[in-house]
């Protein structure tokens, strides 16, 4: 059994253990001199690391998906655990348990796919439903389905997320569907089904997640879009304007042009589609962020682009557990103008200075 995972590392505790490369840079310090930026990863999460010294000597022996044993020390730096490398050795596949290093649901794959099949038999729409077992009958489809990714790292980022988004989302559906009047319950389940269909294909999950030639060629809307296209050929008499809003749906699921979609959503259906995505991505992308936050003090998380603020850690914030500290900046740090005062080295001819420099004259 692999240990330690890195949400076993502690600061200040010389540890050693094997982990995936998730991502690998070789920078220059101000000598001249090579120093490895790396990001180290398992199923417990990831950690930055640093390697200063002799990286010569190894810098060339492994690259990014590759298994390393290392040995370092955890330390704090700004708030965050990070880990100094003092030795770094590749290791075959042989010598690792895969499960230890990939994140995965906590679902059984199969028990998903197997819930996802009984959604799809129980749509009463004849096409529909011969549409949807024309994808899940689909062995290529299927295997992939049963272990893709919904995301390189924002939501449901670990094999089986995709099925287990697409079936949070079934759940939603169905009560949704039942309180608006006039939705298309076997319709929205559809939309629900394949709107990230496409992702089966642009990403690619064998080690770290990442994106395939393709999909950054194309993206998983355009793929989903395809696949549409050619499944629909093995349903005889599918209605031609069915068809055209199981594609508005697909293609509008973003929500905004400036979000990737080629359309907003037009009808009910694809606007409650769209909203329920979102909501769901966004709820999971809040819980990971605060699960997963790595800052040791304080009751706020990080600052995350993708949902545009930090969280309260709520559960550390009402058992006070935490170290007292203000609320975070609203977003990114400002950039400090280069004219700006510097600050004083606490004397108090320094502080009158830095006044006079600060007061506009009148």
């Amino acid at each position: 059994m692999k240990n330690p995972y890195i949400s076993d590392l502690q600061p200040d505790q010389m540890a050693t253990g094997v982990f995936l490369v998730a991502a690998k840079d070789i920078r220059q310090k101000k000598s001249g001199d090579p120093f490895l930026s790396l990001i180290l990863a398992d199923k417990t999460g990831e950690i930055d690391a640093k390697m200063w010294d002799n990286v010569v000597e190894v810098m060339d022996s492994f690259e990014r998906d590759a298994f390393v044993r290392v040995r370092g020390l955890p330390q704090i730096f700004q708030n965050k655990l990070q880990l100094t490398v003092h030795k770094i050795q590749p290791l075959p596949d042989s010598e690792v348990e895969l499960g230890d290093f990939f994140p995965a649901s906590k679902r059984d794959a199969g028990e998903m796919f197997a819930e996802l099949q009984a959604h799809v038999n129980a749509i009463g729409n004849p096409h529909l439903r011969a549409l949807l077992r024309a994808f899940l009958d689909d062995p290529e489809i299927a295997r992939r389905y049963k272990i893709a990714p919904a995301g390189k790292s924002i939501h449901h980022a670990w094999l089986s997320g995709l099925m287990e988004h697409v079936l949070s989302l079934c759940a939603l559906a169905k009560v949704t569907a039942k309180h608006y009047a006039d939705i298309d319950e076997d319709l929205l389940l559809t939309g629900v089904i394949l709107h990230d269909i496409g992702k089966i294909y642009e990403l690619s999950y064998d080690r770290s997640f990442a994106y395939t030639t393709e999909g950054q060629l194309l993206g998983h809307i355009v793929m989903a879009m395809r696949m549409v296209d050619e499944k629909v050929r093995l349903v005889p008499g599918f209605p031609p304007k069915l068809l055209l809003l199981v594609q508005h749906l697909i293609a509008s699921h973003h929500g905004t042009l400036e979000f990737g979609s080629p359309k907003v959503p037009s009808f009910p259906e694809a606007l409650l589609l769209h909203h329920l995505d979102n909501l769901d991505s966004k709820m999971e992308t809040m819980r990971g962020l605060i699960e997963k936050d790595v800052r040791i003090a304080g009751h706020w998380t990080g600052f995350s682009p993708a949902l545009e603020r930090s969280a309260l850690k709520k559960e550390r914030f009402l058992s006070d557990e935490g170290v007292l500290a203000p609320a975070p900046p609203a977003g990114p740090a400002p950039v400090t103008p280069a004219n700006a005062p510097k600050p004083t080295n606490g004397s108090p001819f320094a502080a009158k200075l830095n006044l006079a420099l600060q007061t506009k004259p009148q």
